[in-house]
Parts: structure tokens; sequence; C-alpha cells
């Protein structure tokens, strides 16, 4: 594969066939690594008979560089390529330490509310047969392996209710393929919004600096919201409300009926939340005809 070296003299380097594919497949390679890709062409330029000085000025690297890659190939060949093993310290912990953190990480926390913090962790597998290991070195073990106890994302196992795979059928067929000349709403409430104000006003944008808000805010309580969004043309017709209920949120269709030209149909989609399921909203399309309602399933958005 590669001649010998004198003194003073570049390593002669002679290719067989298929490593010159392979160098070349790494070379041109856009997934290959920095590293790898430099060190092939190298090799290829040495074994097209460069000199290491036109080689270093070709890849702009030194020309100690160059000698190094070129004369390790010469000697051992591809593997001479691979990084060396570093002589850093051998691992503290073994794989039975690293296997106790990873089955306490993933394991439910002590409390039902809480999440296992590293500083947690270290403390459970130090009351075990373990020697103790630091928050830190706990972090490090989790971040190789990919694992976040520490964070949580809200689920929710859905009920198997009767009919969900027939109403999520008919929402997304409106929603697709809406009635020709037919206005299409969803409507739902936002309730517990945190009404607040500045305390002092803003400053407006001036060259070099951004526009400035105050920090400090006055709270006013909540708010709760009903909004109608038009899923063709995205407008939404929104209403402060103070309750959340029926005898409240039938008045707000009546006002949609009456903003909406009296030759149209309506289509309103609404989740199961109790000011849309109460018996007095369920009678008002009774005297509204051209109103149709549909009802997500349960626990759907």
């Amino acid at each position: 594969m590669a001649g010998g070296q004198r003194a003073g003299t570049a390593a002669a380097v002679m290719l067989e066939a298929d490593v010159r594919e392979r160098l070349m497949r790494t070379a041109t390679s856009a997934k290959s690594e920095v590293r790898a890709v430099l060190r092939a062409r190298i090799v290829l330029a040495a074994a097209d008979g460069l000199a290491n000085e036109a080689i270093a000025r070709e890849l702009h690297v030194s020309v100690n560089t160059v000698r190094k890659w070129r004369g390790r190939f010469a000697v051992r060949g591809t593997d001479g390529l691979r990084d060396a093993d570093r002589s850093g310290r051998p691992r503290s912990y073994g794989p039975d330490v690293r296997v106790a953190i990873v089955a306490t990480a993933t394991s439910a926390p002590p409390h039902p509310e809480a999440t296992w913090s590293h500083r947690a962790i270290a403390q459970k597998v130090a009351g075990t047969c373990f020697a103790p290991v630091s928050a830190s070195q706990i972090g490090r073990i989790l971040a190789d392996l990919d694992l976040k106890p520490h964070k949580v994302r809200g689920w929710l196992t859905r009920r198997d209710t009767p009919g969900f795979w027939q109403r999520t059928a008919d929402v997304c067929a409106l929603y697709l393929d809406p009635p020709e000349g037919a206005v299409v709403l969803s409507i739902d409430e936002k309730t517990a919004i945190a009404a607040r104000s500045r305390r002092h006003p803003g400053r407006p944008a001036r060259p070099g600096e951004p526009v400035r808000q105050e920090f400090e805010y006055r709270r006013h309580g909540t708010a709760s919201l009903v909004a109608a969004l038009d899923v063709r043309t995205g407008e939404v017709l929104a209403e402060v409300i103070r309750r959340n209920d029926a005898v409240t949120f039938t008045p707000f269709l009546d006002q949609l009926d009456r903003a909406i030209p009296p030759g149209k149909e309506i289509h309103i989609v609404l989740d199961n939340g109790s000011s849309h399921t109460a018996r007095h909203t369920k009678t008002w399309p009774a005297a509204h005809p051209r109103w149709h309602v549909r009802w997500t399933p349960a626990h759907a958005s």
C-alpha cells in the first residue's frame, strides 16, 4: 500500500484501486467529518505525487499536518487515519453505576407532582450500594444518553368514546370541504386571562435603539373572552364576557346571527365545554334553522 520513508524524505504513497475509491468517497462526501475529509485529501494528493509543501498550500494546512497523516497512512494504511485513543483518566464509574442512574431517571419520582433533578438522582443513587456520584456527573451521563427527566410534556389519555371517529371525520370534512356559500365558524372561550397594564408608558424606537417597554405592570384581576373564527377568511369576532356559561354564550350567538347576512347557512364547531352542552345552548339552534352545530369528540381541541 505504501513505500518506506527515509529520513528527510516524504513517505511514498501508493493506493490500491479499492482504497482510492474509498478515500474519494470520503473526500467528496458532504456527510463526512471535516477532519476525515482533510486526511483523505492529503493521502490522495500524496498518492498523486505531490510534495508535502504543495499539499499544505493547496489544503491550507501546515506542512507538519500533511507529514503526520501521510506518514501514518504509509505505516498503517487507512487505520492510520483514525484518531489515536486518548490517554485520559479512566471512567470513575462503571456500567453498574450508569445503569443505576438510568434506572432512577426513568422511574417514578419520589413525589407524584415532582420531577427528577440531577441532585435528587445523585441522592437516590448514593443511597444504594454504589459510590457517591456528583450532580454534575449525573448531568453528563444523562446528556450522553439524551435523557431529560426534568422535562415534562403534557399527555391526556383519550377516552374510548362511542362515535369518536365519526365526530372527528365530520369536523375535518367541514373544515376541508365547507358547503358552498356557507359560513363556517369555530367558537370557543378563553378564561382567566391576566388583565394587566404597564405602570409607565414605553419609549418609541430611535436610531440604534429598539422600542423600550416598561417592565413593571399593574394587575386588574382576570378577564374571559369568547371568540368566533371564520375558518375561510380568518376573521375573528370576539367579546369580553363576565361569566363562561350558557346564559352568556347564547347572547353571543345572537350577536353573530345579526352580523351574518340572513341568506347564509351557518355551520359552527364547538367543544364539549359546559357552556356549549348545556340544555339552554342546545335549544338555541332549534329556534334558528340556518344554524348547524358539530361538537368535537371528547378531549379533542
